[in-house]
């Protein structure tokens, strides 16, 4: 897992690395306006485009001025530097590479508060404030930001866009240089991962500056992103002479007569993950489709109006909640009473449960909730921004034992424990119906293989991303269906798998 940091401790881990590498402090500013090239020079590689690199006085004033001199050094000729001079104060490392941004005979003007310069570059590379933001934007800087934001010119921001906070909460009115690529040092800001960044930046990339990883990864903070890495360890080959038996059997409470899409999308994925029995529990209608599209599931019968008869004790994991509708509270009220072992929960089972507040004290230790936003506010109050979520999340999961999978972009499991886990697959071509209900089959279908129920959370969201990923680019489809996704899991494990045992 990658430690995710506030902007505060990576400002440790900078003066760390300076202290015990050891290097000047501008040079590593120069290490990291190099990373920073490299990857622009990549992508932007028409040298005739004109750039405009807009600088304030500070450190990432200093990183601009260095880009600058670097492109100009890389050939890219059409380069000028407006310094935001909005104050006497500039930091030492800004001052050196004026000096050398004057040496390279790179073009350069110098704004006062108020100057709004005409703007003709084809790119502008926003380094006026990086990451030392704390409070909202104002005055001359803010009166900047929005001229520059009125031109609408493609944007390419150093570490940070001007404005924004690396954490914390995000005010939709903030006044932020809207970027649409940000290339930031070492580790993504926390604030990147959550859906409110969106209004400000379009995409971010990391670029490695050579800081302390050790150090990095010692730090205090409960936030995390999984590494692919991460789940090839976790994950378990299967071996020799183990059969269905070895692998759990999972029972899925799902569907009504108008929705037995949910229930086939979650168990077809339950078998795909690797189960090894899978029953769903549905309505009577469904029973033809099922025994249709995947007759390797079995059923338990529905009928309406009357309890099922259920085994609870022969099953190793219970999921419940796609496409159930809310009328099924008597049977989420037996599952809870004959049930003690862990329970994945999502959609409708969660929209009852906020309207049954009483069950929560009846859900198992280590049961998973699977929550978009919406549902997570109906069970837990609502909230004015995803800052608070988080928040709440580590509240809740800590209180009522539970793992909280809060679906979203960068999905968000949180722990009992306390830790916080940002998942870095999954795409936009994955916004349609039923990927919820996918993602409840895969994560109850590796509790029934005795994965411990985070393991469980953390390999079922990653490779429900991971597999739409995987259909995106290989299909060049800007559409990814639920069905193909749950198709696609054990193809995408195998290659999981694959690592390992290579």
């Amino acid at each position: 897992m990658l430690k995710l940091i506030t902007s505060a401790q990576m400002h440790e881990v900078d003066a760390h690395t300076i202290s015990t590498e050891p290097i000047a402090s501008v040079d590593l500013m120069e290490r990291a306006s190099k990373a920073f090239v490299c990857f622009f020079c990549n992508h932007f590689p028409d040298k005739n485009i004109s750039i405009a690199v807009y600088c304030g006085t500070g450190n990432n004033g200093g990183d601009g001025l260095a880009i600058a001199r670097l492109l100009k050094a890389n050939q890219y000729e059409n380069i000028d530097v407006k310094i935001a001079r909005f104050s006497d104060h500039a930091t030492a490392d800004f001052d050196t590479n004026f000096t050398r941004l004057k040496e390279a005979s790179v073009p350069f003007i110098e704004l006062k508060a108020g100057d709004f310069p005409e703007e003709n570059a084809d790119v502008i590379i926003d380094a006026l404030l990086g990451s030392g933001l704390n409070k909202p934007l104002s005055g001359a800087y803010a009166d900047l930001v929005k001229h520059l934001n009125n031109i609408e010119k493609k944007v390419i921001a150093v570490d940070v866009p001007t404005g924004l906070l690396t954490e914390g909460v995000i005010d939709k009115d903030a006044i932020v240089l809207k970027a649409d690529l940000v290339i930031t040092f070492q580790r993504p800001k926390l604030n990147f991962l959550l859906p409110e960044s969106a209004s400000f930046m379009d995409d971010f990339v990391v670029v490695d500056i050579g800081l302390d990883e050790n150090f990095i990864q010692n730090l205090d903070s409960n936030f995390e992103l999984i590494e692919e890495k991460d789940v090839v360890k976790t994950v378990r080959p299967r071996k020799k002479f183990e059969h269905k038996g070895t692998f759990g059997h999972a029972l899925l409470i799902a569907g009504q007569a108008k929705t037995m899409g949910a229930a086939l999308l979650c168990s077809s994925a339950a078998a795909y993950a690797g189960v090894g029995l899978t029953t769903v529990c549905i309505p009577a209608p469904g029973l033809t489709a099922l025994n249709s599209l995947i007759p390797e599931v079995m059923a338990i019968v529905r009928e309406e109006k009357q309890m099922p008869e259920i085994e609870w004790d022969k099953f190793t994991v219970i999921g419940a909640g796609p496409g159930l509708g809310k009328d099924s509270t008597a049977l989420m009220e037996a599952l809870f009473a004959n049930f003690k072992k862990s329970v994945v929960l999502d959609a409708d089972a969660l929209n009852m449960l906020s309207e049954n507040s009483d069950w929560w004290q009846s859900i198992p230790e280590n049961s998973i909730i699977t929550p978009h936003v919406k549902e997570f506010d109906r069970l837990f109050g609502a909230h004015t921004s995803w800052w608070e979520r988080l928040e709440t999340a580590k509240k809740q999961a800590a209180e009522k034992k539970i793992i909280i999978v809060l679906k979203n972009q960068y999905t968000i499991i949180t722990t009992p424990e306390g830790s916080q886990y940002f998942n870095p697959t999954g795409n936009s071509a994955m916004a349609s119906g039923g990927m919820g209900d996918v993602l409840t089959g895969i994560i109850t279908s590796f509790i029934a293989q005795k994965y411990a129920p985070a393991e469980a959370a953390l390999l079922g969201v990653y490779l429900h991303g991971k597999a739409g990923d995987e259909l995106a680019l290989n299909n060049r489809s800007s559409v990814v269906l639920a069905a193909q996704v749950a198709a696609q899991v054990p193809v995408t494990l195998a290659k999981i798998i694959a690592q390992k045992n290579g």
